[in-house]
């Protein structure tokens, strides 16, 4: 596969932020039913994720704890191996949703995973929302600028 242009790149993060903010209330409402699975009896911090993929689909996850705490899997990345596991790699959009009034974004370990699928030129929207709908649409690119690659 060829490497994107400089345009072709700043065209298809125009597109996947468009596309993200066109599909937002879309993407909310799935990670809100999301969110309401979450099992979480340890922290009481419960995430909904919704992953939009290029073909309009969209994938969910909720975090999951375990009490030996590295074990715990977070509910982006939950929707992420959700569509990849369905044959997606193509992911336009990942949102992520709690109930605190604070903006929460993902995590660092979740930053990297979804920086693995925008490395051909596909710059993810990520989009995050406060129980209050106060919202943040950022590309991966601006959340994690520098990520770890092998190749």
């Amino acid at each position: 596969m060829a490497e994107p242009t400089p345009s072709g790149h700043i065209q298809a993060e125009a597109d996947n932020r468009r596309t993200a903010a066109e599909r937002r209330g879309d993407l909310l409402a799935a990670a809100r039913m999301a969110q309401a699975c979450a099992y979480a009896p340890y922290s009481n911090f419960a995430v909904g994720a919704a992953v939009l993929v290029g073909d309009g689909g969209i994938y969910c996850g909720c975090n999951i704890e375990n009490a030996s705490f590295g074990l715990t899997v977070c509910a982006e990345r939950v929707a992420l191996f959700s569509a990849v596991g369905d044959g997606h790699l193509n992911i336009v959009a990942v949102a992520v949703v709690t109930s605190s009034p604070k903006l929460c974004k993902p995590c660092g370990a979740c930053r990297q995973v979804i920086a693995e699928f925008s490395q051909a030129g596909n710059p993810i929207a990520v989009l995050s929302s406060t129980l209050g709908g106060e919202s943040a649409l950022e590309t991966i690119a601006d959340l994690l600028p520098d990520t770890f690659t092998l190749l």
